[in-house]
């Protein structure tokens, strides 16, 4: 039996897609439709995602022990502190640079997405493509620690704007959504195990629910906006797809060599950030394509997991020829 179990599961591994990315991406779109054209229903979900975001993040940490990030820290300190130099200046700044050449309407938003911290949804889809979690998740918390240093001195460098937002309310909201998590999912560990574990065997239908809450709140909110600017929408979606394919190549260059694990994990970093922040953020300080963009981002968010299954499947392929 135990032969047949670990037979079933290296046959699975191979696998291109998976019933549960096919559940997972139907979800997305389809609440996605429904915040746009039911925005009357949809609107009594507009202030949960910021709670939907802190649970998405309890349930990463819930699956990753703290002694795996400690290790990761450890063993890997240099090379976390470089990506993150690369992750949070080089790559924006580059970023902001190239759509002033191709597409320069939507500069600010390129810069506004790649400046972003690493999303709390990371963690989730790392374990769906079996990536280096400890190491998505140490990015995740680094990442939203300097957001709040990096982004602002950005916008104002490169467009010689300023986010009216007082640098402590950043951070209240960063470490509200990072170490609220953090602090329950080890005292759930510590103290009530069979909570603790009720959850992690029910992690990935919690994840779809709150995926579907996050999006009703979010399209709900624009969605009279949306429905009256079709081509603006369809520009936004086309920005969405250059920049996950600027993330998916950035991310295997960075971390070329190494182990699959670790480039799956770099380019999740890079791609899968904190849309619903810049969302947040744009919507009250910029003009309403960056918000749209941030929003529409979910799109190539979720789509990553597709070229990622493939690139691992093309990899563990080769290990065994």
């Amino acid at each position: 039996m135990f032969s047949l179990r670990k037979f079933s599961q290296e046959k699975d591994g191979y696998r291109m897609f998976r019933p549960k990315d096919l559940v997972l991406l139907g979800v997305i779109f389809s609440s996605l439709f429904v915040g746009i054209m039911a925005p009357g229903f949809s609107s009594w979900f507009q202030p949960f995602p910021i709670y939907c975001m802190m649970s998405l993040l309890l349930l990463s940490f819930l699956s990753i022990r703290v002694s795996a990030i400690w290790d990761i820290l450890r063993s890997q300190a240099l090379v976390i502190c470089l990506f993150l130099v690369l992750r949070m200046i080089v790559l924006p700044i580059g970023v902001a640079l190239l759509f002033r050449l191709i597409w320069p309407a939507y500069s600010l938003s390129a810069l506004l997405l790649t400046g972003i911290s690493t999303g709390v949804v990371a963690p989730f889809l790392s374990n769906l493509v079996q990536a280096n979690s400890p190491l998505v998740l140490v990015v995740v918390v680094l990442s939203s620690l300097l957001v709040p240093f990096t982004l602002p001195a950005l916008v104002d460098l490169l467009f010689g704007q300023t986010m009216n937002i007082t640098l402590a309310s950043m951070i209240r909201l960063l470490l509200l959504v990072v170490f609220v998590p953090f602090a329950l999912a080890e005292s759930l560990r510590r103290f009530s195990r069979g909570f603790y574990l009720a959850l992690l065997q029910r992690q990935y239908g919690i994840s779809l629910v709150l995926f579907a809450i996050t999006n009703l709140g979010i399209f709900s909110a624009y969605s009279d906006y949306f429905r009256q600017q079709p081509m603006l929408i369809l520009d936004a979606v086309g920005v969405t797809f250059v920049l996950g394919a600027i993330y998916l190549v950035a991310g295997l260059l960075l971390s070329w060599g190494r182990p699959v694990e670790d480039q799956l994990a770099s380019v999740i970093c890079l791609g899968l950030m904190n849309n619903v922040l810049v969302l947040v953020f744009s919507s009250q300080f910029f003009t309403p394509k960056e918000p749209m963009v941030a929003a529409f981002y979910i799109i190539p968010f979720f789509g990553l997991l597709l070229p990622l299954r493939a690139y691992r499947k093309y990899k563990d392929a080769g290990k065994q020829e």
